[in-house]
């Protein structure tokens, strides 16, 4: 059931709700060349929206495992806080939808600090599979503390008026939260790529990133940058938890559901990079969807098989780089 719920989420929108519209049988609107134009379109669509909040959710992974070389398996958990943070804002205290979003990545962003000072700090020099066996435990302390506060069901959420409904355009229909994603992310994107190449920030967290060492030999505060890496890629997971509530959703097996997608990304795409992930998400998320709804009988097998063919063509990552 939860498998067809998730289909559902991610079949395109026009595919599934607009009906056929009775014309001529002579009307070149009835040929199947169109209708599968229409298709192939709005599986396009809903594949870049779905990749975008992988992308987005990926991002601090990958700043994680390129410039710390850790690997934090509770990524995802972060992902799944902030999504509960925009619920319970919304539904218990009447925060608008918006307005979640900005709390989301703060409580998120505070939250990854925190741990980063007082557990994560702790396991840098060790072994990645001391990381693994850490984070991954956080990852189940996670969701049990949720199924215990929450319950194990899917969280429901009702997005505002504003953000419901379909665009039509070029004889496809688009929807408009989709397209609210894809802006979002768009947005962030060029921010961070400003943060990074354009502030004395993005300098220090480059140098880190090419010799920690050297950097603490020129006076950078590498523990500090470290810190705010982590609170940046945290805080850039609970809002795309916040954001992909209504695509992705949200229950309490959030973080081990997504987990070896977020991997995904960013092994394909290269860690410590933006443009890796972002190719590497919107490839995966538009064969993920285009897989669950042409042959839903094959499930997750298809991304994996479009993972090992990257892998095999691109080893060190699509840019070249792999933590």
């Amino acid at each position: 059931m939860a498998a067809q719920r998730a289909r559902a989420r991610l079949r395109p929108e026009h595919l599934s709700s607009r009906k056929p519209e009775e014309a001529h049988p002579d009307d070149p609107r009835n040929s199947a060349r169109p209708r599968r134009c229409r298709a192939v379109i709005g599986v396009a669509f809903d594949g870049l929206a779905y990749g975008s909040l992988l992308f987005l959710v990926s991002l601090g992974l990958s700043v994680q495992m390129g410039l710390m070389n850790f690997v934090n398996l509770a990524h995802g958990a972060f992902a799944m806080a902030g999504g509960f943070v925009a619920v319970v804002l919304m539904s218990r205290f009447g925060v608008p939808f918006l307005a979640t979003l900005p709390i989301a990545f703060a409580a998120t962003a505070l939250a990854g600090a925190i741990l980063e000072r007082l557990l994560y700090r702790r396991l840098y020099g060790a072994s990645h599979l001391d990381q693994v066996l850490f984070s991954i435990g956080l990852a189940f302390m996670s969701m049990a503390a949720a199924t215990w506060i929450f319950g194990a069901s899917q969280q429901p959420v009702r997005l505002p008026a504003f953000l419901r409904g379909q665009l039509h355009f070029a004889g496809a229909d688009f929807g408009v939260y989709r397209l609210f994603l894809l802006a979002v992310v768009a947005a962030l994107t060029l921010a961070l790529v400003a943060l990074l190449g354009g502030t004395r920030f993005g300098a220090q967290v480059r140098a880190a990133v090419d010799d920690a060492r050297a950097a603490r030999g020129l006076g950078i505060d590498v523990d500090r940058v470290f810190t705010a890496a982590f609170a940046l890629g945290s805080g850039l997971a609970g809002l795309g938890g916040a954001l992909g509530i209504d695509v992705l959703g949200l229950d309490a097996a959030f973080p081990l559901k997504f987990m070896v997608y977020f991997l995904l990304v960013v092994v394909v795409g290269g860690a410590g990079t933006l443009a890796g992930p972002l190719a590497a998400a919107m490839i995966l998320g538009v064969c993920d969807v285009a897989a669950k709804y042409y042959v839903p009988a094959l499930g997750a097998f298809t991304i994996y098989a479009v993972m090992v063919a990257l892998l095999l063509a691109f080893p060190a990552g699509l840019l070249g780089r792999r933590a």
